[in-house]
């Protein structure tokens, strides 16, 4: 029996408005943004796609020796981040040089944090990737109790999980910190947000997307090779 007054919405159901909120706005951003689509991507600076894939907190999905690096900024909640998971896995099995780095970046709230922090704990015992995936591609995750629920059918050990959360606590507060200046600094306004190679990406991909930036994102290497010292 519900011991909340009337009239009062239970903490669940104020955590899953708070993340529906938080989906609209990420659909008004694809909306806006989608026209970007049709235009040529912004090209970031060389230095700065190499400061991106350089000093990774987890293991890459992919090649990871591949000549064309994906780096994406997502949240557990985010329903485009949900969308082109698909398509990047079937980028991977098409594409052998490709290189996925998944940036944890929480921005739908507390539920939202607490699976970007489980999941980055998992690379303390090998399973970041198996975190990831599960997460990705779970329905909405409304309470931090299905985010264990989750990675438990993942086969991630949750007891040694919440020990990791804890002692590495200061790594991970680190690689949120991270991720969110470079997020903010490559002037994404929400998730999901990509850099492929150099081009810069603020919205959800679709595969034949995806396949024309990283062809894309070798012509470049190809022509910058190519040019006199």
């Amino acid at each position: 029996m519900s011991t909340s007054k009337p009239g009062l919405l239970s903490s669940r159901d104020r955590r899953s408005i708070a993340t529906r909120l938080a989906a609209s706005l990420c659909v008004i951003t694809a909306c806006v943004t989608g026209s970007l689509q049709a235009q040529a991507p912004r090209i970031v600076p060389a230095q700065v796609a190499a400061a991106l894939g350089a000093r990774p907190q987890t293991s890459a999905a992919g090649n990871p020796d591949g000549d064309v690096t994906i780096v994406e900024f997502l949240d557990y909640n985010c329903p485009f981040c949900k969308k082109t998971a698909p398509e990047l896995q079937r980028l991977l099995v098409s594409d052998g040089q490709v290189r996925i780095l998944y940036k944890e970046w929480p921005i739908f709230g507390d539920v939202s944090e607490y699976a970007a922090r489980s999941a980055l704990a998992a690379q303390w015992q090998g399973k970041f990737l198996a975190a990831h995936d599960a997460l990705i591609n779970a329905s909405d995750l409304d309470e931090s109790a299905q985010v264990d629920t989750v990675l438990k059918r993942a086969g991630i050990d949750l007891g040694r999980l919440a020990d990791d959360r804890t002692r590495h606590a200061a790594d991970i507060d680190e690689a949120l910190a991270r991720n969110a200046r470079e997020a903010r600094a490559l002037g994404f306004s929400g998730t999901p947000g990509f850099v492929v190679g150099r081009q810069l990406v603020p919205s959800a991909l679709t595969l034949p997307q995806l396949i024309k930036l990283t062809t894309n994102a070798r012509a470049s290497q190809k022509d910058r090779s190519g040019a006199p010292p």
